[in-house]
């Protein structure tokens, strides 16, 4: 049998992978006998050149039928890809989650170093640390974070560090810690000079084991953009009641949040549900 070969998201051709799709399924919650049915299906369905993306939306479907909690859930790399197109989106959702891990948080942010004003995405302050933050948003397949925004990072930092601005977080003893943010990889130049220059990374599926998505899906800070009900041209409105995180969704009133924002009840009662289905629903 001639091997099957897909094209994935960069546009490059690669074998087709059964246990791939498998693993997808099981890591979003199907049983092991519904991700092996899934897998088994794609297989037979598939042909030459099939995309992943038709292959994603296919797994997709037969989620919707079968376990709609990890339809939901299997759409999360696409739904850090939906908090754009600005990336300001981004930077707010990055907030909502440190937020909720007991950071107190302050965004967009001009500070003076020691030789120039620089324009900061986030500080993040706790009790033992302060986050200098920098936000990096891609929206399209295969983007990655590259050596030059690490080094253009830890250069503001030792400007600011050398500066007044932290004079009263400097008497309070706490670690003060440059940190990148991102919704996709970085490249291994980044992650090896980060490593010597003390920089925290967050992307995706680094850490090792310890990732964006780990954060998100361990402490379920799944952003609002998973939702399918929640199209784009809504995401605005409630970017502006700030509601970033699917958990926040959870505590809406939907009579008055309808009043508030002209949407219509039944489709706030559809994004409501879809919420809990994905945070209350087993």
């Amino acid at each position: 049998m001639k091997k099957l070969y897909v094209i994935n998201s960069l546009g490059i051709k690669e074998p087709f992978s059964w246990k791939k799709i498998c693993n997808g399924a099981e890591r979003v919650g199907a049983s092991k006998a519904l991700a092996k049915e899934i897998a088994t299906i794609i297989e037979r369905e598939a042909y030459p050149g099939i995309t992943t993306k038709e292959i994603f939306q296919r797994v997709e479907q037969i989620l919707s039928k079968e376990y709609p909690r990890g339809r939901i859930r299997f759409r999360l790399k696409e739904a850090m890809r939906r908090l754009g197109p600005s990336g300001f989106p981004f930077e707010k959702y990055v907030g909502g989650i440190l937020t909720q891990l007991g950071f107190s948080i302050e965004l967009n942010r001009y500070m003076e170093g020691q030789c120039v004003r620089h324009e900061i995405d986030f500080l993040a302050k706790e009790k033992k640390y302060f986050l200098i933050g920098e936000c990096k948003y891609h929206s399209l397949p295969g983007g990655r974070v590259d050596l030059k925004v690490g080094l253009i990072h830890c250069a503001r930092f030792l400007d600011l560090k050398s500066g007044n601005s932290f004079a009263e977080i400097k008497s309070e003893k706490l670690k003060i810690r440059p940190i990148i943010v991102t919704n996709t990889k970085f490249t291994s130049k980044i992650i090896k000079y980060a490593k010597c220059a003390g920089i925290d990374l967050l992307g995706w599926k680094y850490p090792e084991l310890r990732g964006l998505e780990y954060v998100i899906e361990s402490e379920r800070f799944y952003p609002i953009t998973i939702l399918p009900s929640l199209t784009n041209n809504l995401l605005e409105i409630f970017y502006q009641q700030k509601l970033m995180l699917v958990q926040d969704l959870l505590k809406i009133n939907v009579v008055k949040f309808s009043k508030k924002t002209r949407i219509p009840e039944k489709k706030i009662s559809a994004i409501k549900r879809e919420a809990e289905i994905l945070l209350l629903e087993e």
